[in-house]
């Protein structure tokens, strides 16, 4: 009997299972093990977004809708958005509903990428870019920024650029970042699109953790540089609605007809309630985050803390729910190694820096959408188990 495996799609085949799901799984069989892991905040959906779902079934709406989402969805999101960060896109030609931000970055890499084709990843990111990337036919270049306050400087990107000229046509930017927590300001971005406006690249800017920007306001890179500019963003971290799989992006006309086409062909449509959800949380839940972002300033301050006394050096995280933290020398700074050790012997569970590809080797991701007590629980822990190695 022939192999059939043997004849799928290659690129699938390169691929591997996302490591932190991979890793979470693991650990979690550990008994007592508190979990500090996931990127998915601990709060519940507003009551008045979840009854707007009820209503939408309770009324039938249960047909498909317009590919790119109904009428109402994208006249709020596009308000959402104008007036929360100054932004103008027209809701029937500048923006598409997604199947959460992925839905997004899958939609834009795939309208965009021929095959040979280079995309410039800031890193450490969130993994989940480059294999999708891969699957359109390009190539990731790695652009390290853990020597630059993880920020992508100027220099760098037009060094990539140069580097790859005849390829290139992407950049990817998220921000708040996933795993740092850092954000870009207004005079970060209006440096990196003085590079980018010199040539014919699009940015892919990926700004689902806006709402949680912690110092300043958010700064979109689609006020500054709209023409090359892909804005992705969705409701999952500004209202607790991971799970409810609503995203969108924004961008030039000519780019968003495109994109809308991939869109299509992937998913038909957004489901008819969660997007009835998804209308109330932008038009009447403007500063539905402000209460989650209150409670995750006063947990990134109690663990970063924590962390410093335990002797952790951590990157000021201004935005998301994350602290990306320096392991302290003297213990295994193998980022994975030293995971699954602290599991094992500290019953605490964090993400391999590694995991988020160059400059986060040596570091680990803490995730501080969880309670005060599991924060506080894992800090003792964590320093008990610093303490311990260092009587060794």
């Amino acid at each position: 009997m022939s192999n059939l495996s043997d004849k799928m799609n290659k690129r699938v085949a390169a691929l591997t299972p996302a490591a932190i799901l991979t890793f979470n799984q693991k650990i979690s069989a550990i008994p007592d093990i508190v979990k500090l892991t996931l990127g998915e905040p601990d709060f519940n959906t507003p009551e008045h977004v979840k009854q707007a779902a009820v209503k939408a079934i309770e009324a039938n709406q249960s047909h498909y809708t317009n590919s790119r989402g109904t009428e109402g969805l994208r006249k709020a999101a596009a308000g959402f958005l104008n007036k929360k960060y100054g932004l103008n896109y027209n809701p029937d030609t500048q923006l598409i509903m997604t199947a959460g931000a992925t839905g997004a970055i899958y939609a834009a890499l795939t309208a965009m990428i021929n095959p040979g084709d280079t995309v410039i990843v800031p890193t450490p990111i969130f993994p989940l870019y480059v294999p999708i990337l891969m699957l359109a036919g390009a190539k990731p270049v790695f652009v390290d920024t853990s020597e630059d306050g993880f920020i992508l400087s100027p220099e760098k990107l037009s060094a990539a650029i140069e580097a790859n000229q005849n390829t290139v046509k992407a950049v990817i930017l998220n921000f708040p970042n996933n795993p740092t927590g850092v954000t870009y300001h207004q005079d970060d971005l209006q440096k990196l699109a003085d590079v980018i406006s010199k040539h014919d690249i699009i940015c892919l800017s990926d700004e689902i953790y806006s709402e949680l920007t912690y110092d300043g306001t958010h700064v979109s890179m689609g006020t500054i540089l709209p023409e090359q500019t892909l804005v992705m963003n969705g409701v999952s971290k500004s209202h607790a609605m991971t799970g409810w799989r609503v995203g969108m992006i924004c961008g030039p006309e000519d780019i968003i007809n495109e994109v809308a086409k991939v869109s299509e062909f992937t998913i038909t449509s957004l489901a008819t309630n969660t997007q009835a959800a998804a209308e109330e949380a932008f038009k009447n839940g403007m500063d539905d985050a402000l209460p989650m972002k209150k409670a995750y300033m006063a947990r990134r301050d109690l663990l970063v803390a924590g962390l410093e006394k335990a002797g952790f050096s951590c990157p000021n995280p201004n935005g998301a729910f994350y602290v990306f933290a320096k392991i302290p020398e003297g213990l295994n700074q193998n980022s994975e190694a030293f995971c699954y050790e602290l599991a094992e012997q500290a019953k605490v569970a964090l993400i391999p820096g590694s995991y988020f590809l160059p400059g986060g080797e040596g570091y680990v991701r803490i995730s501080y959408a969880a309670s005060t007590e599991d924060l506080q629980e894992a800090i003792s822990r964590i320093q008990a188990y610093v303490d311990k190695k260092a009587v060794k």
